[in-house]
């Protein structure tokens, strides 16, 4: 029969190692992970999310919307109210919107003739905010998903963001669909349902978005630029956990 042990100073057939011994912490240590994808590997794992408003806070369509109002206001006989009074209810539903602009009028009446005239100006004017998309394409490079949670009806929303070119960069978008709308949380909840995952930030530029932030358990991240929805002072009442003059400062904070 021939002999199988290995000799002293022969390499053992199984290790690899000289006469038997350890096999190296090298040969079979798994390769470490660069610092810079670790991040990336934990936000998948854990799936996390951060949800945006959408007007005022990714698009500059503050102008098409409240010259929607207008013209539906004028087109019953109505008075124009002026910017001001419209762009601070923006952010409410559609029905309270018009019941604080004309509690007397045809509210139902109203808000059909809005939903009419808005898909057929709705890209007049609007735009992305020049950070947006990098903003939302950085920290989907970090492994965030991305969802827009907005008062919007969830068609009309994603016609808006397909039309301004931020479709690509989202992972889903949330209009508020027959539950209430922001400040409750409801529309937050709907988009992590359907991610999956955990929300982590909300980010808005009304009051109504820090609120609907705080009761989903996120933290909040208010946007005021200028001509904003809601100046300084009313989103630093609303005690948001950030309140900066663009997205971009958000970046450093995940």
């Amino acid at each position: 029969m021939r002999d199988t042990g290995a000799r002293g100073g022969d390499r053992d057939r199984v290790t690899g190692t000289k006469g038997g011994g350890q096999a190296s912490a090298h040969a079979h240590s798994p390769p470490v992970p660069d610092a810079r994808v670790i991040p990336v590997i934990l936000a998948l794992a854990t799936r996390r999310a951060i949800c945006f408003d959408l007007d005022g806070t990714l698009a500059d369509s503050l102008p098409d919307i409240i010259g929607s109002f207008a013209a539906s206001l004028v087109e019953h006989g109505l008075p124009h109210p002026g910017d001001a009074p419209i762009r601070a209810l923006v952010g409410l539903p559609l029905v309270d919107m018009f019941t604080a602009l004309a509690p007397t009028a045809d509210i139902a009446a109203l808000s059909a003739t809005y939903r009419r005239i808005y898909p057929t100006r709705f890209t007049q004017s609007s735009r992305p905010f020049d950070e947006s998309a990098e903003v939302l394409e950085q920290l989907r490079a970090r492994g965030y998903l991305l969802a827009v949670t907005t008062t919007k009806g969830s068609p009309v929303a994603r016609e808006l963001v397909t039309a301004l070119g931020l479709a690509e960069h989202l992972d889903h978008v949330q209009g508020t669909d027959g539950f209430p709308a922001k400040p409750a949380p409801d529309v937050i909840h709907r988009a992590l349902g359907e991610l999956d995952a955990d929300g982590t930030w909300m980010v808005g530029d009304t009051t109504h978005d820090i609120g609907a932030g705080r009761a989903a358990g996120l933290r909040t991240y208010a946007v005021c630029r200028p001509g904003a929805t809601h100046d300084r002072d009313t989103l630093a009442a609303a005690d948001p956990d950030h309140l900066e003059g663009s997205l971009l400062p958000l970046l450093d904070l995940v």
